[in-house]
């Protein structure tokens, strides 16, 4: 009897035990898949964060949409200069060749002799030089200076060089001497053409903003009557 209440008695305790033991382990199981759980939905997010932050960067990047006008905005103010400046340009090249034209026809009324014959004079020469020039310029900006020697080897070649007072006005004296028969004449015709736009264009060669055009023609008097 003794023997059989210790083994009833020990089962009990073991029984009695077990329950407990397996709510524990119950409830550490339940705590171990919460947890996952919670890990596997913050990994979730996580990824989720991630992917999006990823996809607005890619859409950012794809972004087309007014994409023109930023792009037009950056080159226009350099398209417009390069623009205006072969405009100007061609401008210069044009009248600097109108006025090596008007330089050379009215250097041949000294080649024969019949401006000299005439009489004349410096303002009547530049008024004819402006005449040859089709009305393309201002004739009361034109500079003319006519130089004579006895030989090619004379003449002057020196370029001329313009001088400006504080108002800005040239200063140059320049010479008259149409040359006698047979003696070599240099005409120079000279002409500050304006230009606009910023000095970045490289245009301007003068003090003032203008772009010196400069027509010069050598000449040798024929035999005319003196």
């Amino acid at each position: 009897m003794p023997i059989l209440a210790k083994t009833i008695t020990s089962r009990r305790e073991r029984l009695a035990r077990r329950p407990v033991g397996g709510a524990a382990q119950a409830g550490a199981g339940a705590a171990a898949v919460g947890f996952d759980r919670l890990s596997s939905l913050a990994g979730r997010r996580r990824a989720v964060g991630h992917a999006t932050i990823r996809h607005r960067l890619r859409a950012f990047a794809k972004d087309e949409s007014a994409a023109a006008a930023v792009e037009f905005s950056l080159v226009a103010l350099p398209l417009l200069g390069f623009l205006l400046a072969a405009l100007q340009l061609s401008l210069i090249f044009f009248a600097g060749q109108m006025l090596q034209s008007a330089a050379t026809n009215a250097g041949r009324e000294l080649m024969t002799g019949q401006a000299q014959s005439s009489g004349m004079t410096a303002t009547q020469f530049s008024q004819l030089v402006c005449n040859k020039a089709a009305s393309f310029f201002d004739c009361n900006n034109l500079m003319v200076d006519v130089e004579s020697a006895s030989s090619y080897a004379a003449v002057n070649t020196a370029p001329p060089t313009l001088t400006y007072d504080a108002n800005g006005k040239v200063t140059n004296a320049w010479s008259w001497s149409p040359g006698a028969a047979g003696q070599v004449v240099v005409v120079k015709v000279l002409y500050n053409w304006p230009v606009f736009g910023p000095a970045v264009l490289g245009l301007s060669n003068q003090p003032d903003g203008g772009h010196l055009l400069i027509a010069v023609t050598v000449i040798k008097n024929e035999p005319f009557p003196s």
